[in-house]
C-alpha cells in the first residue's frame, strides 16, 4: 500500500518552521487514501483491541484524523469491520491460491497446501480471522463482503473437487458433505490453534486437512456407502 500521507504546503512568508514540522497539525489526505489509511490503522488496532473493543474514535486517532472521518466512510463500527473483514477474505484467498498454484497439480500436494495456508493466516491474523467468521459483528447484506467472501470459498471449492472425484462422489449432496467435512477441518484447527487449544509442536501443522492422506491413500473409501 501507499504512503497515504500527502505533502504539505508550507507559507515561505513565514519564520515558523514547515507544517510537517510541526507537532499539532494533522495530515491531510485524498478521499481514497484516508479510507485506505483507516483500513491499515483498523487492522493494526483490531489485533490489539480485538474486534469487540475496537473503535471509530480509536482508530482516527490511529491516522491523527477528526473522530468524524471513520464515520463519514463507513457509518458505524459495524460498517468498518465489515470492511476489514472484506479485506481479510480478499488476503485469505489469495493465499490459499498462492499455495494451491505454488504446490503443483497433484490434488493431495495442493490440498496440503490450501490446508497450511488457511492455518498459517489464522496464525498470523488471529482477531481479523475471528472478525471474518464472526457474523454478528459484520453487514453481510455489503455486496463487497458477500464477494470477498464466496472467493475464498471458491478457494476451498477448488481442491475439494478433486476429492469428491476421488472418493467417486456423483451425488451433488455428497460432494457438497465432502467439502464441508473438508471446510471443518481446516477451519476447527485454526480455531482450536489460536484459541491455544493446540500448543506450539502440538502436530497441528500436519494435522491440518492431512484428510489428504486418507482420501488420495484410499483409507477414507472405506466411510463412503456403496451405491
Amino acid at each position: 500500500m501507499s504512503d497515504p500521507k500527502a505533502p504539505l504546503k508550507t507559507t515561505s512568508r513565514s519564520s515558523r518552521p514547515p507544517l510537517h514540522q510541526q507537532s499539532d497539525t494533522k495530515p491531510s489526505y485524498h478521499h481514497g487514501d484516508l479510507r485506505n489509511a483507516l483500513i491499515a490503522a483498523g487492522l493494526e488496532s483490531l489485533e490489539v483491541d480485538g474486534p469487540e473493543r475496537l473503535s471509530l474514535r480509536a482508530v482516527a486517532a490511529k491516522v491523527g484524523v477528526s473522530h468524524a472521518a471513520p464515520a463519514h466512510h463507513f457509518g458505524s463500527v459495524k460498517g468498518l469491520r465489515t470492511a476489514l473483514a472484506t479485506v481479510g477474505f480478499s488476503l485469505f484467498a489469495e493465499a490459499m491460491q498462492e499455495a494451491r498454484v505454488a504446490a503443483g497439480p497433484e490434488p493431495a500436494e495442493q490440498m496440503r497446501a490450501v490446508g497450511a495456508s488457511y492455518l498459517a493466516f489464522a496464525r498470523s491474523r488471529p482477531a481479523l480471522f475471528s472478525l471474518m467468521f464472526t457474523e454478528a459483528l459484520l453487514d453481510w447484506s455489503d455486496t463487497s463482503l458477500q464477494e470477498a467472501g464466496m472467493r475464498a470459498r471458491a478457494e476451498l471449492s477448488v481442491i475439494c473437487q478433486p476429492a469428491a472425484d476421488r472418493l467417486g462422489l456423483t451425488d451433488v449432496a455428497m460432494r457438497e458433505a465432502l467439502e464441508r467435512l473438508i471446510w471443518s477441518c481446516a477451519h476447527g484447527v485454526a480455531h482450536l490453534t489460536i484459541g491455544g487449544q493446540f500448543k506450539s509442536g502440538s502436530g497441528a501443522n500436519a494435522e491440518v486437512l492431512d484428510l489428504s492422506t486418507l482420501i488420495f491413500g484410499g483409507q477414507l473409501r472405506l466411510l463412503v456407502p456403496e451405491r
